[in-house]
């Protein structure tokens, strides 16, 4: 079992009333746990994103020169795939 703390929380009234309208004032920790926990995740990979895009661009990746030998790449690709799945 996961070491829980109990903590206070202060939040609008109507923000409280509203979750325990949809899930009942018994399963309010239970939902605010679950909601801090999907905007944790979602700040993690946004942050993890800025990080990437800080990065350097690859150069000279063959085949990827401009957007049409992309979509040449990328369909070429896909028709290799499939004819390894016999499609």
């Amino acid at each position: 079992m996961t070491h829980v703390v109990r903590t206070h929380f202060i939040a609008p009234k109507e923000l409280i009333d509203e979750v325990d309208k949809l899930v009942g004032p018994r399963r309010r920790s239970e939902f605010l746990v679950a909601a801090t926990a999907a905007m944790l995740k979602r700040e993690k990979l946004r942050s993890l994103t800025r990080e990437v895009m800080k990065l350097p661009p690859e150069k000279n990746v063959p085949g990827w020169e401009t957007p049409e030998a992309v979509s040449k790449w990328v369909h070429d690709l896909r028709v290799g795939n499939d004819r390894e799945r016999h499609i």
